[in-house]
C-alpha cells in the first residue's frame, strides 16, 4: 500500500465536500456535457467526479489547486465513459437535446461548439468559459500545449465555417 506525501509548503485545505459541490458541480456538469454530448451521462461524470473526491480526499493546496483536480477528474472520467465497450459499439448514443438560450447568436454558436470534435469541444470550454491558459490545458488534459493551441486554432477555423455557412443560410 502506498502512502501518498502531501507537498510541502501549504497545509492542504480540508476537504469540505458540499462547499466543493456549491462552488463547482455547474462547471464540472457543462465541462461533462460538452464532452460527453449527453444529460444523463453527464449527471454520471459529475456523481463520479464526487465520489472520486470522498474516496481519495485530495490534499489540496488552495482553490486553484481544487479547481485543476475536479476539471482533470471530469475530464477523466468522462473519458473513461466514452471509452467503455458499450459506447464502443453504439449502446447509449442517444444524443444530446440541444439546450436552448434566450439568444439565438448564443444558441447557434453553442450548437455549433457541441457539433465538434471532444478534443476540440474541451480545449473551447476550458479555455473560453472557464478562462484557463492554454498551458494550464495541456496539464489538466495531458496534453502538449502546442497541440492545445492546435485544438484550439481548428476549433476556431472549423466555427468560421459553419458560422459562415449558417449566415449565407439566413
Amino acid at each position: 500500500m502506498e502512502i501518498r506525501k502531501k507537498p510541502a509548503g501549504k497545509a492542504p485545505v480540508p476537504l469540505d465536500l458540499g462547499a466543493l459541490y456549491e462552488a463547482y458541480a455547474d462547471m464540472i456538469y457543462r465541462l461533462a456535457l460538452v464532452r460527453t454530448r449527453n444529460r444523463a451521462d453527464a449527471e454520471d461524470v459529475l456523481q463520479d467526479v464526487f465520489f472520486r473526491c470522498l474516496r481519495r480526499q485530495p490534499g489540496f493546496r488552495d482553490e486553484e489547486h481544487q479547481k485543476a483536480w475536479l476539471i482533470t477528474a471530469a475530464i477523466n472520467s468522462s473519458k473513461s465513459l466514452l471509452t467503455t465497450a458499450d459506447r464502443r459499439h453504439g449502446a447509449g448514443a442517444e444524443s444530446l437535446e440541444f439546450l436552448s438560450t434566450e439568444d439565438d447568436v448564443d444558441n447557434t454558436v453553442y450548437n455549433a461548439v457541441m457539433q465538434l470534435p471532444e478534443k476540440y469541444r474541451t480545449a473551447v470550454h476550458l479555455f473560453y468559459y472557464e478562462g484557463y491558459s492554454v498551458e494550464e490545458i495541456g496539464k489538466m488534459t495531458d496534453t502538449n500545449p502546442s497541440t492545445v493551441k492546435s485544438h484550439l486554432y481548428r476549433a476556431r477555423e472549423a466555427l468560421r465555417r459553419v458560422l459562415k455557412e449558417d449566415e449565407s443560410d439566413v
